[in-house]
Parts: structure tokens; sequence; C-alpha cells
């Protein structure tokens, strides 16, 4: 974990040094509440605190050095996705947390954070750090005028994150001048603003989306999916459907289509037609029961003209799901939302070290899948697997060798025990 914090520039020594005790503990034991992660020492939990409130410690400086150390690894490769999500962080119950906001109805006053993060992905899907993160408290005055926010610019909304986010990537591209960066997001990101920019920006990163039915779009004044439905199937192809909630998992098998387009602005926006390219996906032979069939429609500024390109924009959509994985192990596997903290503040600085964590698992979680039989010495210095082994076997002997990554037991297994929460 070291590493991730290597560059981190604090105006005083001691802070780095605390930094990367802190950082040894929750990867050591995530999913611990902070004095548990240290080792219910009072005077380490005392110093961690007043880590997370030191007000020269926040967020975008203790992720600036894991976003460096993220390009090195981006280095090593032709394309990137750049996949953006929000997910909502409920510290309801810490009611003594100031700085929160509300984060569903004003009836039932729940309140919390918003976190907007970007992963960067290989195209096979192993996740290689974080590339931009937000974090924010909504404004409890602000709380159900929903009406008057359409009425307002987009830079006074809350879905400007998207476009914030967009403009992060190319920070990174600098640092690596032969890898395609291509920001993919869920339908929340069908904004024509940002279809507009990643258009309009012809050496910045590429727009992979998934468009929002709702939103009607036209193209030469036809709504782009009965224009879409019009054309004829260019090929077929499977995609696994992961299970989410009550939807079981499945392999569905999908027809194709795709085209050229040029995309109508919404009414209002005083804004020039785009051109874009469409890919949209159509589930058939789906099982009876299924109410829902799979219909995508993804809007991408990469070019698409032939069936090849079309299935291999779409896999590029489903790493989409990586970062939903992501989120979950923030909240299982590191309970990020059981930090007890005074502030929203310090809730913050305390979630850029857990972030970093959760992705040191999830990335140590792939490679085990991929690479099961690796010593875990290839991803893990010798003091991390060290005091895993110790810590997960209950016991201070040591073995000659160090562990594979991925194993049926848990004695031979540091990321069966790092992913079991």
């Amino acid at each position: 974990m070291a590493e991730e914090f290597g560059t981190v520039e604090f105006f005083d020594h001691r802070l780095k040094d605390r930094l990367h005790i802190i950082a040894r503990d929750f990867f050591a034991r995530p999913g611990a509440l902070v004095p548990q992660a240290c080792n219910g020492s009072i005077a380490k939990s005392k110093a961690a605190y007043r880590f997370f409130d030191n007000r020269r410690v926040n967020m975008g400086e203790l992720l600036k050095s894991h976003i460096e150390t993220t390009a090195q690894r981006i280095k090593d490769h032709d394309i990137i996705l750049a996949v953006q999500d929000t997910t909502i962080l409920n510290y309801t119950a810490h009611q003594k947390t100031e700085g929160l906001g509300p984060i569903n109805t004003k009836e039932d006053k729940a309140m919390g954070l918003i976190m907007h993060n970007t992963m960067a992905f290989s195209v096979d899907g192993t996740p290689l750090g974080l590339l931009d993160a937000q974090c924010w408290a909504r404004d409890l005055d602000k709380q159900g005028k929903s009406k008057k926010r359409k009425e307002l610019p987009i830079s006074e909304k809350e879905s400007i994150k998207w476009l914030k986010s967009y403009r992060a990537v190319p920070e990174v591209q600098k640092l690596c001048p032969d890898t395609v960066f291509i920001s993919v997001g869920d339908r929340e990101a069908d904004i024509y603003e940002l279809f507009y920019e990643a258009a309009l920006d012809h050496d910045g990163p590429e727009l992979l989306v998934r468009a929002d039915k709702g939103r009607k779009r036209k193209v030469e004044e036809e709504y782009l999916w009965d224009k879409m439905r019009s054309r004829a199937v260019s090929g077929f192809c499977d995609v696994f459907i992961p299970r989410k909630g009550s939807r079981l998992e499945r392999t569905a098998k999908l027809e194709i289509r795709f085209s050229q387009i040029t995309l109508a602005p919404p009414r209002g926006k005083k804004l020039p037609p785009i051109e874009l390219y469409a890919v949209y996906a159509h589930e058939i032979d789906y099982p009876s029961e299924l109410t829902e069939p799979l219909e995508w429609m993804l809007l991408t500024t990469v070019e698409v003209s032939n069936f090849d390109d079309a299935e291999k924009r779409l896999k590029w959509y489903t790493r989409r799901w990586g970062i939903e994985v992501y989120h979950r192990t923030l909240k299982s596997g590191c309970r990020i939302e059981d930090r007890r903290l005074d502030n929203a503040e310090d809730i913050e600085t305390c979630l850029a070290i857990d972030m970093v964590v959760a992705w040191r698992i999830f990335f140590l979680n792939m490679q085990g899948r991929k690479t099961p039989d690796l010593p875990c010495d290839r991803f893990l210095k010798e003091d991390e697997w060290k005091v895993l082994y110790v810590y997960v076997n209950n016991t201070t002997e040591l073995p000659e060798k160090p562990p594979t990554l991925l194993r049926s037991s848990a004695d031979n297994s540091l990321t069966w025990w790092i992913f079991r929460t």
C-alpha cells in the first residue's frame, strides 16, 4: 500500500508516516472499525482520528499519489476504459456527524454523502486504479426543488459530475500519450453537453454512454430508437449478465444493429447537432419468465464501421459493471458507511484511504481469478503478505514460501480472506 501514497507531500513528515500506518492497518483488516484496525491500541486510534481531523489533509491530496501510480500501470495498455459511476453513502445512523446532506426524499430524512468515482479498467476488466473522485453533501435547502433544477444550466446541476470526471481524464492522459482513453457511463450520463464536449475535443478521451430511452433523442427528425430498430441486423453475440438484486445471472443472446448518426440537441439547447455512432442491442430467445429483455442503445464517439467494431463497443460497455463491484467492496468489504467520525470532512479523508484499500482488494481478487497459482509476493510486499498471513491464520509461524493468490483453503489463500466479506 505504501507505493500508492508514496508521493503524498505533507508539511510534516510525521503525517506521511501516520498515513502509511493507517493504510497498512486498514488493508490488513478491511471492514474493521478504526479501533479494531489499530489493534485495539488507544494511542494508535487517537492518532488516526487526529489525522482524519487535520484540515491540511484531504481526499484530493491523498488520492493524487494513487492516481499518479495508476498512470504508471496504465502505460502498459493500448486502451483504457475510464468508467464513471455514482454511489450513495448512508450515514443516517450517525446522527452526531456534522456536514451531511439529504440522500433520498424529504420525507424519510436519510442523511449521507454522494460519491462519484472514475476508475481505469483494462479491456479485459482488470481494475488499474482511480482516475478521479468527487464527494459532496447535498444542500438541505434545495431538497424537493427538482422542477426548478431543470431550468438551471448544467454547471449548477448535480449532473455536472459527469463532465468534471470526463475533464479529469486528460490530466492522466498526458502521462500516457500512447494510450487511448474511453470514458464510459450508464444512462445517467446521457447528457447532451457531455456528448458535445467529447465530439469537439479530438485530442481528449473518447466517449461511450448507454442512452436513456426516456430522453427521446432525435436523429434527423426521427426518434433514435425507431430509426435504429428499422436497420438490418448486422450480427449476433452473447453477453453474460451478472446477478443484481432479484435479477438472476444469465447469458443473453443479442441481435446487433449499428449506424453513424447525427444527433439533434434537445429542445431549448442552443447547441449544434453532433456526429456519433450508435450500437443497438436487443435480446432474443430470452426465458419466458423474463419480463424485461435486455435492450441497450450505446452512443459513442469511437468509430463503428462493421459488426466486429459494434461487438467490441458492446463488450467495452459490459466492463462498466466492474465499478459497481468496486462500490460494493467499499461498502461491504471496507464498511465505509460504518465509519463514526465527527464531520463530513473527516469522513472524506478516511474515505480516501478506504477507496485505495478497496481498489487493492478488488485488484487482487481479479488477479486471483486469472492467475490463482501465482505466489502472492508478485503483488504484495513482504511485510504486507506476512501481516495478512499472521492475522488470517491467528499464528506467529510463517510459511517458508509465500502462499498463492487463490486456493480453496483459507490458510493458503490471502485474497480468499481479503474478499470473503
